[in-house]
């Protein structure tokens, strides 16, 4: 089904037409929020969530009376910095062939925000922001939000897993209530579905279940190795398989600033991403990783949602992500659009029982491999019942409080010293 069956104008379907056919979740969403309606759509990363409401919004644009100053037609919440920037390529990439020049800001923290306050004098059609900033703007009376004709939250999973909730709640109390919602989730969790029932009315659900033919050519691999041999690994692995580019998740900051460097200093240009990095940094270390000027992109799972990166090759997770549905997302960012990828895991003895869990849940055992040279010496601990379930490589509060009352019942008497 070509894009100009769901009701596009045309010079919208050009400006999409560097895709063979819609997506599935395009394919139903679209029609409808050109309706007016409001939709509660969930499908997996890489599924074309984005062009599923950018160009029927720009189209309702389109058809609006635009006085001036500008009043803001579209307001998009996204959880980060770089799915903003994305989103707002989008939709400057889908504006391109419209009769009238659209006027786009997007508005994210981490940088100054006098150019932000600048860019929104005179109004804005599109606004592209983060939750935190949007209040700040709000408060310093940059931008409006009475006129608000749509909102979109996306990526509504993340942003509440990243702690939006109260500025949410603020932001929703501020706004219209006559007006089109659009929620898009990766997952639907309780969280989710509580936000979704307070602001959608009457909402077109769509959920689109995962196919096979959505990551046709990820293919997995575990690879056993001693914790203190990870960096050395992946340097050979580099080296031996000759990749251009790897993106490599790590589990902390720190992490990743260490093993970035370990790379640099063997000649490898590596690059960390992370939050504590300033804008422009993470802007200029993936605008070099998307060209292939650097090799490795060394990230915190800041990077496991929303970044679209072109015909990426090979993904690693150096360390295992504490949520089975988050290595999904990780994966998810090799074999998109139909290209094949490779997804490599590092499991450690400490992390064997945690990729186990991840195997269970995504239902797919991986064959574990041994690379020569850096075969694993150290054995997984025995499974125990006392430590209340596998959540990574530290134990939380809760497990330590466990074990701690495990301990008192086995020796009752252990602390009497009388």
């Amino acid at each position: 089904m070509p894009f100009a069956s769901l009701g596009l104008i045309d010079p919208l379907v050009r400006a999409v037409g560097t895709y063979a056919a819609p997506t599935p979740v395009q394919t139903a969403a679209i029609p409808v929020i050109l309706q007016g309606r409001d939709v509660l759509a969930t499908a997996q990363t890489g599924s074309g969530k984005t062009t599923a409401f950018v160009p029927p919004l720009l189209q309702g644009w389109l058809a609006a009376k635009h006085d001036a100053p500008r009043p803001l037609h579209t307001l998009i919440l996204v959880p980060t910095r770089e799915l903003a920037t994305q989103l707002r390529e989008v939709v400057q990439q889908c504006s391109l062939h419209l009769p009238e020049r659209i006027k786009i800001v997007s508005a994210v923290g981490g940088i100054s925000i006098n150019p932000q306050m600048m860019a929104l004098r005179g109004g804005t059609d599109f606004l592209v922001a983060t939750p935190g900033r949007l209040l700040d703007l709000v408060e310093r009376n940059a931008v409006k939000l009475s006129s608000l004709g749509t909102l979109v939250l996306d990526e509504a999973d993340r942003m509440l897993d990243l702690g939006f909730a109260e500025e949410l709640d603020r932001l929703l109390a501020l706004l219209p209530a006559q007006r089109q919602t659009l929620l898009f989730s990766a997952t639907f969790p309780k969280k989710v579905e509580a936000i979704a029932q307070r602001i959608l009315r009457d909402p077109t659900r769509i959920e689109i279940i995962s196919e096979p033919i959505d990551a046709p050519d990820i293919q997995q691999r575990a690879i056993r190795v001693d914790t203190d041999q990870r960096t050395p690994l992946l340097r050979h692995l580099i080296t031996t398989h000759g990749w251009k580019r790897v993106l490599v998740f790590v589990s902390s900051q720190y992490t990743a600033d260490h093993v970035a460097e370990k790379l640099r200093r063997t000649g490898i240009d590596a690059h960390a991403f992370h939050g504590k990095l300033s804008q422009g940094t993470r802007s200029s270390s993936l605008a070099w990783f998307k060209d292939s000027t650097i090799t490795v992109l060394v990230a915190t799972d800041l990077a496991a949602r929303g970044i679209d990166i072109v015909d990426l090759p090979v993904v690693l997770n150096y360390d295992l992500p504490r949520s089975p549905g988050d290595y999904i997302h990780r994966i998810g960012r090799t074999g998109r659009a139909g290209k094949s990828g490779t997804a490599i895991s590092f499991v450690t003895a400490d992390s064997h029982a945690h990729f186990c869990l991840i195997e269970k849940r995504q239902n797919q055992p991986i064959p574990r491999e041994d690379i020569p040279g850096f075969e694993a010496t150290e054995a997984p601990p025995k499974p125990s019942s006392e430590t209340g379930g596998i959540k990574g490589r530290r134990k939380s509060k809760k497990d330590k409080l466990r074990e701690a009352a495990a301990k008192k019942e086995r020796n009752p008497r252990s602390g009497d010293q009388s």
